[in-house]
């Protein structure tokens, strides 16, 4: 299955709870739009590079479309759609003033030079300069892109049409226009929601937190939760995990991995695989890397009690229905990592008003927002008799069928 049919079956789900019109149901299979084109960029080496590069823009019944560009070389047509169905669910979940939609380039970022990916960064642009704009459609950083690519995307998109307020892109620099605290937001906005659920999902006291994934999302959440006295007792990157029971120092770790490039091999640890690190006993799993991590095959083993997903879709519907019966709850993605979105938004918000909000500012705004909404998720779980995902996908339909309406 497709992430796309995942996000589908996910539609469905959600109506088995709540009867949404089918005529309703019906419209958000489909994207608005749908652009999909080549672009060809020179390589360093006067050879040319042929890129296909998508936007794909689901809906904008509650504001201008929102969502990343991701560059990675398994990156297609059927991902991006699922991607831009869940940025749709998800702002109407944090019940911000925007839409969903996603962007990608199937490559492999790391084969390229700073120069090279510079070019591919503006081409992108000029491939979709007509259908993005501050009250149109919003792009961001996602999977390898970076604050220096929606700076360089941000510059292009000025060149082309004049625009100088920036809030077309998102995720800048803040020398460039970015917001203070976009950097962690999305870990920081899991762990506020975290810290509503954790006492009414059994989670009591310091406890042990296995981590999928050690980038941005990943990395931070293992410095927020270890900061807050929690035990660390895993993590992993994409070569592979490394495990200690007794936790890892994870300023330690992110040192050896920027001195050797992987966590494995780090000091007092073992090793394990990042399908073996899924299944270790703990009291929270936080997957932080790809989607379709937790699948039928494997959901019997996990040894979590509560999931929380920073990454987009890590869990498949059928997984979903095997934690449920196993009472795992799972902090589902359309809301754990919605952090990232909302401080998104509250850039564009700034870039338009010209203004520069502090730190402390936009942490503060965050929290209110996770906090509230991830208490009328809870609330609805229990009045449905649900996971917190159909849950936080009726909160959200609802609210888009009101703006439709």
């Amino acid at each position: 299955m497709s992430a796309f049919d995942n996000a589908l079956r996910q539609l469905s789900r959600a109506q088995a709870v709540f009867p949404f019109e089918e005529s309703f149901i019906e419209k958000l299979k489909t994207p608005n739009h749908i652009h999909e084109k080549n672009v060809m960029i020179d390589r360093d080496d006067g050879s040319k590079m042929d890129i296909e590069v998508y936007r794909v823009q689901h809906n904008n019944a509650r504001g201008p479309y929102k969502g990343g560009i991701r560059f990675h070389q398994q990156t297609d047509l059927q991902e991006v759609k699922a991607l831009a169905l869940w940025m749709a669910i998800k702002t109407a979940v944090v019940n911000i003033p925007m839409g969903g939609g996603k962007g990608g380039a199937t490559v492999d970022p790391k084969t390229l030079s700073k120069t090279e990916l510079e070019r591919l960064s503006r081409a992108w642009v000029r491939a979709f300069v007509d259908e993005i704009g501050p009250q149109k459609d919003v792009p961001a950083p996602d999977v390898n892109t970076t604050p220096q690519i929606m700076d360089w995307m941000t510059d292009e998109y000025q060149k082309l049409t004049g625009d100088k307020t920036g809030a077309t892109f998102t995720g800048k620099s803040v020398a460039h226009g970015g917001s203070l605290g976009r950097d962690r937001a999305t870990a920081l906005g899991g762990w506020f929601v975290f810290e509503t659920l954790a006492q009414r999902l059994g989670l009591l006291g310091s406890i042990k937190v296995v981590i999928q994934g050690f980038g941005n999302a990943g990395a931070t959440a293992a410095k927020i939760w270890s900061e807050h006295g929690h035990k660390i007792i895993a993590v992993s990157d994409s070569r592979g995990g490394i495990v200690n029971e007794g936790g890892l120092d994870i300023k330690a770790v992110e040192a050896w991995k920027e001195k050797t490039g992987k966590a494995e091999g780090f000091p007092g640890s073992r090793a394990v695989s990042n399908e073996a690190l899924l299944e270790l006993p703990c009291d929270l799993l936080i997957p932080a890397a790809l989607e379709n991590q937790i699948l039928e095959h494997n959901a019997l083993q996990i040894g979590a009690k509560v999931i929380l997903e920073l990454a987009n879709g890590p869990t498949s519907p059928e997984a979903d229905d095997i934690l449920f019966d196993r009472g795992i709850a799972v902090i589902p993605d359309i809301l754990a990592n919605a952090g990232g979105v909302t401080v998104s938004t509250f850039e564009w918000e700034q870039n338009l008003k010209g203004e520069k909000w502090s730190v402390e500012d936009v942490e503060s705004r965050l929290k209110k927002i996770m906090t509230e909404q991830a208490e009328d998720v809870y609330r609805l779980s229990q009045e449905f008799g649900t996971d917190l995902r159909r849950a936080a996908f009726v909160l959200a339909l609802r609210r888009i069928n009101e703006a439709i309406k």
